[in-house]
């Protein structure tokens, strides 16, 4: 191990679309994620998808649309996509590797952020949402596993699978997709989600990172569902400034809260209208990036795996991975990549995967972990 990087697996592949893994960055309800460097050796988070949302021709169709959403949004609290192929045997995509813990990471470990630090916080996530939403996407899964602190402001991540996963077989046979304890009203009731719900979710962030808590606490199911439907959230713990602006997202009835945009000018009427100067971060979430770097890692090989067969993603053909076009001309439809998996192009990657709703995609440095499936903690 180097860092803190997890070692890549004897399940793990050793390229995706052409990219070398050098190691595991986390693993979730979605598919697994790893490390890896693009030629000109930017560093890169590459995440594959699971078998069984492969098998889904809605998904995959679902998935495709989101990805090109994707390639064209831009924006300061967005991790931009760089790579992907939605007709690979697996479907994988690229985004930009933020070295940085997750907001759930850093809080579990750190404790709560100082107030100035939760404004700039929602302020870059609002920044984040404002982009994609111009762009027709909705997040449906804003948890503080989904949004990284770099060390120039937070990230939001997982917009195109969050999306995707929504037309599934596995979310028509009645799992609403989301973390419970940070899901709106509207999700909860299973009624059409707009960018509201996003707006909702960053309320719950925003107490998160205040208190070290989700806004409507702990517990089952059932029993978030209802305090999310019919109590108030609980923003006690949290200073004034932070509370006034959560309590806005938190409206139960979409149509009460801010736009991300209005979020934006919440934040700068309470920050005195510019940010304080110097880091935005805590000096113990500052000290804790290092673990993050891939510097050692560009000067290296893959970190050690297991003794395993090696596997790589995508139809092969004379033993090359093939992802889109392959060396015949023809693409890689998801019935060829369903063949190529019938003939055992395709190793047992992704498959074992734990179940969708007992995780979430997660991207972070460090050892794979394993969410709760209620509270994404």
């Amino acid at each position: 191990m180097s860092g803190g990087f997890a070692p890549l697996t004897a399940d793990d592949p050793r390229v995706v679309g052409g990219y070398a893994l050098r190691a595991r960055l986390g693993a979730g309800g979605m598919g697994r994620v790893y490390l890896a460097f693009g030629p000109g050796g930017r560093a890169l988070a590459v995440k594959v998808v699971r078998a069984e949302h492969a098998e889904d021709e809605e998904f995959r169709r679902r998935f495709a649309q989101e990805v090109a959403l994707a390639r064209r949004v831009r924006g300061a609290g967005v991790v931009p996509l760089v790579d992907a192929d939605p007709l690979a045997a697996l479907p994988w995509l690229a985004t930009a590797y933020v070295p940085g813990p997750s907001l759930r990471q850093a809080v579990a470990e750190h404790g709560p952020l100082p107030p100035a630090a939760v404004l700039r916080l929602v302020a870059g996530v609002a920044e984040g949402l404002a982009a994609v939403h111009a762009r027709g996407i909705v997040h449906r899964d804003l948890t503080p596993a989904n949004v990284l602190l770099a060390e120039d402001g937070p990230r939001v991540i997982d917009f195109g699978i969050a999306r995707a996963a929504a037309a599934t077989s596995l979310t028509r046979t009645g799992a609403s997709l989301g973390t419970p304890a940070f899901m709106a009203p509207e999700q909860v009731r299973g009624r059409p989600v707009t960018p509201a719900a996003d707006v909702f979710a960053l309320g719950h962030l925003a107490v998160f990172a205040a208190a070290g808590r989700p806004a409507f606490g702990e517990g089952n199911r059932e029993a978030l569902f209802f305090r999310i439907l019919g109590e108030p959230p609980d923003t006690g713990d949290c200073p004034e400034e932070v509370r006034a602006i959560a309590t806005r997202c938190l409206a139960k009835d979409p149509a009460e809260r801010p736009s991300p945009a209005e979020v934006l000018a919440l934040v700068a009427e309470r920050a005195g209208g510019r940010p304080p100067p110097g880091p935005w971060l805590p000096e113990a979430i500052r000290t804790s990036l290092a673990a993050h770097d891939t510097s050692a890692l560009r000067r290296t090989s893959a970190l050690r795996r297991t003794p395993g067969t090696s596997t790589a993603v995508g139809p092969t053909v004379a033993g090359r991975t093939v992802v889109g076009p392959t060396a015949g001309g023809r693409t890689a439809t998801p019935a060829r990549a369903r063949r190529a998996r019938r003939r055992g192009s395709v190793g047992p990657t992704v498959a074992a995967a734990v179940i969708l709703l007992a995780t979430l995609a997660v991207v972070t440095a460090g050892p794979v972990r394993v969410l709760n499936a209620a509270t994404g903690l």
